[in-house]
């Protein structure tokens, strides 16, 4: 007898899986209803590497959490690693749109711009944070790593040129500058929010504002 993971495997695919993040057209394709229930599995899915971990998490799990059969899930998804794919990828594409969203900041900006900016990033990390820091909720595959590095050496990147593009003495890599900044906020946001550190978040967000902005041409 097979068990989930070896099914998952078979592909038990009754209807075309679709895009996280949909919009008018699949809401014309499949209905409201039909994208309410695959964000239900989505939702239920994150919960659940979380709490039990990718290798943990079984298919009956996720069925049960939703309330909805097994050709159910198999309506809109092959597998649970098409669910881990489909999340990873709505974390990079938000995640990137965050990073970006520095370039929409005024030139020269002030401590207040930089700290909605901050503002920004950690409402982001509230939704992916705790699927992007925590190595349990990921499949324990070569692809999965090499993934993950290579999508944090671009935002990294990406960042540090929007950083340096600021600068009166700019930072010679730019990848290493925002790993540095990035770095900063990311730690700082699981221990406020994770770790759960009796800190103010305002205060956070200030005082990294005031950071970023003594880097720059302020």
């Amino acid at each position: 007898m097979q068990n989930d993971d070896e099914t998952d495997e078979v592909g038990m695919r009754v209807g075309e899986a679709v895009e996280i993040a949909a919009g008018g057209e699949e809401t014309d394709r499949l209905g409201l209803r039909a994208l309410r229930t695959r964000d239900s599995i989505l939702r239920a899915s994150r919960a659940l590497f979380l709490e039990r971990g990718y290798a943990g998490t079984r298919i009956a799990n996720i069925t049960d959490a939703c309330g909805i059969s097994r050709a159910g899930f198999y309506t809109y998804f092959q597998g649970k690693r098409e669910v881990f794919n489909l999340l990873g990828e709505a974390a990079q594409r938000d995640g990137l749109k965050a990073i970006s969203a520095w370039d929409a900041l005024p030139h020269p900006c002030s401590r207040r711009d930089i700290a909605d900016w901050v503002r920004l990033y950690f409402d982001f990390l509230d939704v992916h944070g705790p699927m992007i820091f925590s190595a349990h909720t990921a499949p324990d595959e070569d692809d999965v790593r090499e993934a993950a590095t290579r999508m944090a050496l671009r935002v990294s990147f990406v960042l540090g040129v929007g950083l340096r593009s600021r600068q009166r003495t700019p930072t010679q890599l730019p990848e290493v500058l925002g790993l540095a900044v990035k770095a900063m906020l990311d730690r700082s946001w699981h221990q406020i929010a994770v770790e759960d550190l009796p800190i103010d978040r305002e205060d956070v967000i200030g005082t990294a504002a005031a950071i970023i902005h003594s880097m720059l041409d302020g």
